[in-house]
């Protein structure tokens, strides 16, 4: 059985089936801002709601709202959590995606709570980055109710599942946070009737909470001999990833995880509990796959399409220099990646990482080389030789023409399904640092055109350390036929193959190193920007700072999805940044304030 979805109100089931809408005198109304406060409220203005209101939305919520103090203030003596044990294991776990996402408050960069309160007791702390108030969610009822609240008393909202958030959309200070990591239940279907349509759909699927994370859906599916379109991080939930598109190492394959939905239940701004599907509420559904998290409402159950678990053959392999410096190593590099379209259209799907300087596989990591490591898989088969035969007129080529580049072959190894695989290659990076992610999406013309422009642009790319490019996309992506004809996702994913990403890092509480993160950020990744000037960025793994970001995540469904954020919150109880429709607001010291 499905857990905490239920059971509704009469009144709720019918609200179900409702498809919204909105006047457009209520649009116009609702935008009129003449009366409208100029910012959100917050603690010690006269519009921050009183103790005794909190307590009755705490009664309301069956005594499901906290107060949380920053995680981090277990370390600093004039903390009232002071505690030097709990501050030892908290300094040992910040640096693991696991604590932040059983922490109420806490995500998964320092930064988006603006370095407030570190688990460092030279730092200082205070609660200035973070929530006010917690409402921990276990149903829809519950998100309603602090949707409702933060719209009637003017409160900025935001939502947390587990965190796991590059662009820093599941924290802000002095508000209302909805955390829906609580919101459970996995039940697989045969086929799947979406509730308000007459339609069946033939063939496996899963409904699950909101708030579960992929690593739990992988092993429930397992014992089905099944498996879905998921994130590579054991931390990754349900919400965020599925609305932001979702990408997957069987994505290439299949598509997109938001290509996989058949439909989701919703809360909205306005408070109203809905299913959106290809019948109801129809650009909702749209907007919802694809348009990002934390804008249009917040999906509290998602069904989806399961695929069997494939067999597969696993291959890592380092083509490197040991001079860190050669002219070789990119030209060998582009060469590489310039096959990846076809090797995907073969159908193999996988990582692969550039490295200016990293410590050497061939010698025991005593020295430092230059080069490509890849970790690829071919599904559905068992035998090493078919995929090392891909790759070996490829490494011959490069050898050949390079004689400074030496190839290894690290691993060769058969899984018997997806998720033997995911335990031995999960994401299993830090987190608790001040970081910046960037990507760009690259197709073939920029793969395989002028290997010159792309070796210069990959030796950019790479110079601020390990630069990544994922073969995540392919014919599945391309091909995909979403239910309802289409989704919201980025119109560049239709023609990627790979999807390129690094990373900055930077010294907590300094802000000249913040602005010099940003600008190396838009120094590594101008090269791909002018290698593939039509493409975009994967807005889930993306810089906050993207210039144009409202085109570069979104392309042309921009205007649409603009349009549908106006219609279901005029009132923007919802907003986040770089979030659609968010212009109206700007974010001025710790307050949100209209423009």
């Amino acid at each position: 059985m499905l857990r905490a979805m239920g059971p509704f109100s009469a009144v709720t089931i019918l609200s179900l089936c409702s498809v919204l809408s909105l006047s457009p005198i209520a649009i116009v109304s609702a935008h009129d801002h003449r009366s409208s406060p100029a910012c959100k409220a917050v603690p010690g203005t006269p519009d921050w709601p009183s103790d005794s209101t909190w307590a009755r939305l705490n009664e309301s919520t069956g005594g499901r709202l906290l107060r949380p103090s920053p995680p981090g203030a277990v370390c600093h003596p004039d903390q009232p959590t002071y505690d030097a044990a709990e501050c030892s294991r908290i300094h040992s776990a910040w640096s693991t995606y696991e604590f932040h996402q059983n922490d109420p408050v806490s995500s998964q960069w320092n930064q988006y709570n603006n370095d407030t309160c570190l688990p460092e007791p030279s730092y200082p702390c205070s609660g200035q980055g973070y929530p006010v108030f917690v409402i921990n969610a276990t149903s829809a009822e519950h998100v309603k109710l602090g949707v409702d609240f933060a719209r009637k008393h003017n409160v900025r909202l935001v939502v947390k599942s587990s965190g796991h958030d590059f662009i820093g959309r599941s924290v802000a200070p002095n508000s209302l946070s909805i955390w829906v990591h609580h919101l459970k239940g996995m039940k697989a279907h045969t086929s799947f009737r979406p509730k308000c349509c007459n339609a069946k759909i033939d063939g496996p699927s899963v409904t699950v909470g909101g708030g579960e994370q992929m690593f739990d859906i992988y092993k429930y599916l397992d014992t089905l001999n099944q498996t879905a379109v998921g994130g590579g991080g054991k931390t990754v939930s349900v919400g965020g990833y599925v609305t932001g598109g979702g990408h997957s190492l069987l994505s290439a394959r299949y598509g997109l995880a938001t290509d996989q939905v058949l439909e989701m239940e919703v809360v909205t701004p306005q408070g109203e509990i809905v299913i959106a599907n290809e019948c109801k509420n129809k650009d909702l559904f749209w907007a919802m796959r694809g348009g990002g998290g934390s804008t249009f409402g917040i999906m509290t159950s998602v069904t989806f399409k399961t695929h069997p678990t494939p067999p597969l053959t696993a291959i890592q392999l380092v083509v490197a220099s040991y001079n860190t410096s050669s002219p070789s190593v990119f030209p060998a590099l582009a060469y590489i990646i310039s096959h990846y379209p076809s090797l995907g259209d073969q159908g193999l799907s996988g990582y692969s990482y550039l490295f200016s300087s990293y410590p050497n596989p061939f010698d025991g990591g005593n020295t430092n080389v230059s080069g490509l490591l890849v970790s690829f898989v071919l599904q559905d088969t068992q035998d090493p030789a078919a995929i090392t035969s891909l790759f070996d007129p490829i490494t011959a080529h490069v050898t050949a023409t390079w004689p400074d580049m030496v190839t290894l072959v690290t691993s060769v190894t058969t899984f018997p399904s997806f998720l033997g695989w995911y335990l031995e290659n999960f994401d299993s990076s830090e987190s608790g640092q001040d970081l910046y992610v960037g990507s760009r999406l690259l197709d073939a013309d920029a793969l395989t055109g002028d290997l010159s422009a792309s070796a210069d642009a990959f030796r950019q790319f790479a110079s601020g350390g390990t630069a990544t490019a994922f073969l995540v996309s392919g014919k599945g992506v391309h091909d995909a036929r979403p239910r309802g004809g289409g989704d919201a996702v980025l119109p560049a994913w239709r023609k990627a193959y790979v999807h390129a990403t690094v990373g900055v890092e930077f010294e907590p509480l300094n802000a000249t190193a913040k602005q010099e993160a940003q600008a190396a950020m838009n120094r590594l990744l101008d090269p791909l920007r002018q290698l593939a000037p039509d493409s975009g960025a994967y807005v889930n793994e993306a810089a906050p700072f993207e210039p144009d970001w409202q085109h570069q995540f979104w392309g042309a469904h921009y205007d649409r999805l603009s349009a549908i954020k106006r219609s279901v919150d005029p009132d923007d109880v919802l907003w986040c940044n770089p979030c659609v429709g968010n212009e109206g607001w700007e974010e001025v010291g710790d307050r949100l304030c209209r423009v």
